[in-house]
């Protein structure tokens, strides 16, 4: 199987999951630390919203409607995704954003 590293800041946390599994089963992994807050898994609601560190092309392409939520959320530059809509291909570095 082919795992990929996601580290999960600021708590430190690092999970290996199956290339492109999507980022919430991260809570299956780790569900006592809860290290990314979930909400809709829809992409509507924005409590999932992270800043990529690093890797941020293993996380797959955001679609419009993801890029439209996160300019609504203020939070434009293209670093930032909304991990409920992201799949894990590579190793990456995340930041979950505590100022929402």
């Amino acid at each position: 199987m082919n795992l990929k590293k996601l580290t999960i800041l600021p708590a430190g946390t690092e999970v290996l999951l199956p290339a492109g599994s999507p980022l919430t089963e991260v809570e299956y992994e780790v569900p006592q630390l809860r290290p990314i807050p979930f909400g809709c898994r829809s992409g509507s609601c924005g409590a999932c919203v992270i800043e990529v560190l690093e890797g941020l092309g293993s996380l797959g392409e955001p679609d419009p409607d993801e890029l439209d939520f996160l300019e609504d959320l203020g939070r434009t530059g293209g670093t930032h995704r909304l991990a409920c809509q992201c799949r894990l291909r590579g190793d990456a570095t995340v930041r979950v954003a505590d100022d929402i």
